[in-house]
């Protein structure tokens, strides 16, 4: 089983709140909505296959609940809402209990290192880590993901958290990027 990332972030690294100015407030950060001006038919045309690749989700704690307070009640008529709802999630988190409230979501307590190594070696259908900057972050260390997408916004923020901000050596190739037509690269790396 491979685990890959999606990951929406800005040229200076920052990933915190791209879908709301409320999604996260941590550290004051006061910038949070930056990706909706820059969603195109290229971008949810590339989000599509890359759902659609994807067998399982995993999400940290943070990210698992704000989808859920999202997804489950949007309208059948959005082809994500479907794909999100009926794939198999898990959850890594020391704070949550099962059962989880969304279907088809499994808890994977413990260290994250050590549960998504396990996930990874019991095999089946890959897994996508949708946002998540945390578990990213502890999981890129031990090197657990197998690649990351990156949809690279062109704007630069200045503050917030970001991405890539471990103690952590990862040189990476590009194997295939597509530039959508508000300049967003969406650009996947894998290990060299």
């Amino acid at each position: 089983m491979k685990v890959t990332t999606w990951t929406s972030l800005t040229l200076d690294g920052v990933m915190q709140s791209p879908g709301s100015p409320d999604e996260d407030t941590r550290g004051g950060f006061e910038r949070g909505g930056w990706g909706h001006r820059y969603h195109d038919e290229v971008a949810m045309k590339e989000s599509g296959v890359g759902m659609s690749d994807a067998g399982r989700l995993l999400f940290g704690r943070r990210t698992y609940e704000q989808f859920y307070g999202f997804w489950p009640h949007q309208g059948d008529d959005n082809p994500f809402t479907q794909v999100l709802n009926n794939s198999q999630k898990y959850v890594c988190s020391n704070t949550l209990e099962e059962p989880l409230p969304w279907q088809n979501s499994t808890l994977l307590p413990g260290d994250a290192v050590e549960t998504v190594a396990a996930l990874k070696r019991s095999g089946g259908k890959d897994a996508v880590i949708l946002g998540s900057g945390e578990l990213v972050r502890s999981l890129m260390p031990a090197g657990l993901i197998d690649s990351y997408t990156l949809l690279i916004h062109p704007l630069v923020l200045g503050q917030g958290q970001r991405l890539f901000d471990v103690d952590a050596l990862a040189e990476l190739r590009l194997t295939r990027s597509v530039t959508t037509t508000t300049g967003v690269i969406i650009a996947t790396y894998e290990p060299a």
